[in-house]
């Protein structure tokens, strides 16, 4: 029988070897990892984490987070409540690897990867972060901050997905998938919901086809796809702060105010919600297409569509699910008002 202290060690001897595969792949030289102490990070998401405190043979120390994107490393619940059809292991290290290496926006260190099909491997790993969650944060000028990074990195990915690879792409279909998975649980008992509330439900997804056509009519640029406070850390110092955004799991193309909007989702005033809306499109680059393309007006009433289908994608998770306490939030209220808002 092995015993737990075998089973570690083997593990941490298998990380070790397909860490030094890939860093010595990345550096196109031999590296030898000397030294590995791993354990488990506090702040898990939907996949397995480690933070891995590593040396080298030459002297130099590393800080770096492993992240097991296989499906059999997402936490149960994340499980039961993420569709299958977002799943796609690839993608978060196609992300790192082919589209944030080099283009200088200050996301995480990418290290090396390790991909085998056969064995359901898919290991990443990049810079552990120190930072805190921006959620946590009060300043508000480093929200305004976070909103100009975001114009920054749709203007200067824009280009960078024709060939998009693993990542999403909200089409018509995909932005409808929600709709029609809120759809099924309002008859569903287990969503809590009253009969009013089915209703409303019902009402707002059989008219969706307005929101996906709006929303599809814009300028598809790369995306995070879930830009919410908590997936963004932030470190503090030097000129500005380094706006360093996690967890790529559903990268996709699409509309950048999508990003915006989750970005601005909580308990913000008019005012708040207009001064990000406005650093966006001050910092966005010509071709943030979303932002250069379309008057004040136009570029606020497209943010509400985004709004709009953020609160019906909530609406449209497993109903057994319960969000973090950050995106605990009346979605379905907010989802009437914007639609109301809208004259949908």
């Amino acid at each position: 029988m092995t015993s737990v202290g075998e089973s570690h060690g083997a593990r941490t001897a298998e990380i070790r070897a397909e860490l030094e595969r890939a860093l010595s792949d990345r550096r196109d030289r031999r590296v030898s990892v000397t030294g590995l102490e791993r354990r488990p990070c506090a702040y898990r998401t939907s996949f397995a984490l480690e933070e891995l405190d590593v040396e080298l043979g030459d002297g130099e120390r590393l800080r770096l987070m492993m992240k097991d994107l296989s499906r059999a490393a997402l936490h149960e619940h994340a499980l039961a409540a993420k569709p299958e059809l977002l799943h796609e292991p690839m993608r978060e290290i196609h992300v790192y690897r082919d589209l944030l290496d080099g283009a200088g926006l200050g996301t995480a260190e990418y290290y090396g990867s390790s991909i085998d099909p056969a064995r359901d491997r898919w290991w990443l790993f990049i810079e552990n972060v120190v930072g805190d969650v921006l959620w946590q944060i009060g300043e508000f000028s480093v929200w305004e901050e976070a909103a100009a990074w975001l114009a920054r990195m749709h203007g200067s990915l824009a280009g960078r997905t024709a060939a998009a690879g693993p990542l999403l792409r909200y089409d018509r279909d995909l932005l409808g998938v929600w709709a029609r998975r809120a759809a099924g649980f309002a008859d569903d008992p287990r969503s809590g919901w009253s009969g009013a509330e089915r209703q409303q439900v019902r009402d707002l997804t059989a008219r969706y086809d307005v929101v996906a056509e709006q929303l599809e009519a814009l300028a598809p640029t790369f995306i995070h796809g879930e830009f919410y406070p908590s997936n963004v850390l932030v470190q503090v110092g030097g000129d500005a702060p380094r706006i360093c955004p996690i967890d790529w799991e559903i990268a996709a193309v699409g509309p950048g105010l999508l990003d915006l909007a989750a970005l601005s989702v909580g308990k913000w005033t008019d005012a708040e919600r207009a001064g990000l809306a406005s650093a966006y499109r001050t910092a966005a680059p010509g071709g943030a297409e979303t932002a250069a393309h379309l008057s004040e007006d136009e570029f606020h009433r497209a943010l509400d569509f985004a709004r709009l289908h953020l609160a019906v994608q909530w609406l449209g998770w497993e109903p057994r699910w319960e969000p973090p306490a950050e995106h605990r939030h009346d979605w379905l209220g907010e989802a009437v008002a914007l639609a109301e808002r809208l004259g949908i």
